[in-house]
C-alpha cells in the first residue's frame, strides 16, 4: 500500500458527503445480498437504515469530516457498543468483504482504495471478541 502525502482529510479526499453516503449505501447493499455475509447480517435489525445512518455519522467523523456520531450519541465506544455480538476473524472478514465491494464500487481511485481498506481493517480487526 502506497501511503499518499495529500494533506486533505480522508472525507475531503473521497469527495465528501455525497460519496460517503453512496459508500455506506453500497456497503450494505453487499451486506444485505452476499450469501457469504449473512452471519453479520443477522446482527443486523431486518431494516437497514439505522445501522446505515450511524454507519455514515462514524465514518464522517473517523475520516476528518464532520463529527455527526458524536454529536448525536457522543463517544463512539466502539468495542463496548459491539460486545453483545460474537464477532471473531470471520466476522470481522464478512464485514471487510462488504466494504471492499463498497469501495470498489465509489472510491476510483486505487491508491486511495488500498489506503481506505488497510484503516478500516484495523477498525474491524478491533472489535473482535472471540479468540481464534
Amino acid at each position: 500500500m502506497q501511503i499518499s502525502s495529500d494533506s486533505r482529510t480522508l472525507y475531503e479526499r473521497i469527495g465528501g458527503e455525497a460519496p460517503l453516503r453512496r459508500l455506506v449505501q453500497s456497503f450494505y447493499r453487499h451486506m444485505d445480498e452476499l450469501r457469504e455475509t449473512q452471519t453479520i447480517r443477522w446482527m443486523h435489525a431486518d431494516n437497514l437504515q439505522s445501522a446505515e445512518n450511524k454507519l455514515f455519522m462514524f465514518l464522517s467523523g473517523w475520516m476528518g469530516g464532520p463529527s455527526l456520531y458524536i454529536e448525536q450519541f457522543g463517544h463512539p465506544r466502539l468495542r463496548m457498543r459491539h460486545m453483545p455480538f460474537s464477532i471473531g476473524e470471520s466476522e470481522r472478514d464478512q464485514w471487510m468483504l462488504c466494504m471492499k465491494h463498497a469501495l470498489d464500487d465509489v472510491i476510483e481511485d486505487q491508491n486511495l482504495r488500498d489506503e481506505l481498506y488497510a484503516s478500516l481493517y484495523g477498525v474491524a480487526d478491533f472489535m473482535r471478541n472471540q479468540p481464534e
